[in-house]
């Protein structure tokens, strides 16, 4: 048996997220038992607190997906009761859950990061919608992705290859948030980069390659079991692979992040890659990239959640 004592996984929620979660949830915690360690798996609820004060895990591993898992919120309850668990602390999520402000800190690391424009809800309605899509087609042209600015699994998220687009696009991405980002369309081969630290510094798990059928890695092709192929290692050369890897470990560390990332890029004709977004609370289900980079590292699932674990109960 592990040494680790008892483990939560938390998993669950209420953000659109809530199933992938909860997935996610299911698949660490049989990773966590497959080498030893006692673990109880349960959702994120108003008996929460009450558990952490009366019955306090050893160390609680998040896989809380979206808004209240990845915006520091949970995290900053657990800092409360003094809990260690796996990933950033509250603070850095909070930067990393914000694109465009994750964006800004990544750029001023030397990352590149695709030219875009921030509009709120009531600011694109209040002062003519129409108006403000000319206006950022003229500035940044086409195509140009639409996303909300927070939250996660390409939900609300669209391609726009022509004028007549955006405004539908628009309208999907504020029905999940309040803020949209419009940024220039990069062209290129999609990979992510997992970057863990298990006590020796942050590096870089081997990119996974993203193919998806539809062309647009979006909420189906993400979960949706043969919708997407995924090439591990990408195929990208040796230099290109190398940058890669050093830009998520990058954004890792400009970000104040720790224990576990997930950086999404692009890599244009060129060979560089763009930072698009990090995810401080990577997706792990059968679909998902990090236990696809974590197996082509030769590391078992099971063995790497168990020594975040550690190194989180080890602070």
């Amino acid at each position: 048996m592990s040494d680790l004592g008892r483990v939560l996984v938390l998993a669950g929620g209420l953000s659109h997220e809530r199933d992938v979660s909860l997935r996610s949830g299911r698949r660490v915690a049989e990773a966590l038992r497959s080498v030893g360690v006692e673990v109880e798996q349960r959702d994120v609820d108003s008996s929460l607190v009450d558990r952490l004060r009366e019955d306090t895990p050893d160390a609680i591993f998040p896989v809380l997906h979206g808004v209240t898992g990845e915006d520091g919120a949970l995290r900053q309850v657990l800092d409360l009761y003094g809990v260690p668990y796996v990933g950033a602390d509250a603070a850095a999520c909070r930067t990393a859950f914000d694109k465009p402000v994750a964006a800004t800190m990544v750029g001023k690391a030397g990352l590149y990061t695709p030219e875009s424009v921030v509009l709120g809800h009531d600011t694109f309605r209040e002062l003519g919608a129409s108006a403000l899509m000319e206006a950022v087609v003229h500035q940044i042209g086409l195509p140009l992705v639409v996303k909300p600015a927070r939250g996660g699994s390409a939900l609300g998220a669209s391609i726009v290859r022509s004028a007549e687009e955006l405004p539908s696009a628009m309208v999907n991405c504020y029905a999940y948030g309040p803020v949209a980002l419009i940024e220039r369309y990069i062209d290129g081969i999609e990979v992510a980069v997992t970057v863990v630290d298990v006590g020796d510094g942050p590096r870089a798990l081997p990119a996974v390659e993203i193919v998806p059928d539809s062309g647009f890695y979006d909420y189906e092709a993400r979960y949706t079991a043969g919708a997407t192929e995924f090439v591990v290692p990408a195929r990208l050369a040796p230099e290109v692979a190398g940058a890669c890897a050093a830009a998520a470990v990058t954004a890792h560390v400009a970000l104040g992040l720790r224990d576990l990332s997930r950086s999404d890029l692009v890599v244009d004709a060129d060979g560089v890659p763009w930072f698009l977004e990090v995810n401080v609370a990577p997706g792990m289900t059968e679909t998902s990239l990090v236990p696809l980079a974590a197996e082509a590292a030769g590391i078992e699932l099971g063995v790497l959640c168990r020594d975040l674990l550690a190194a989180a109960a080890a602070r």
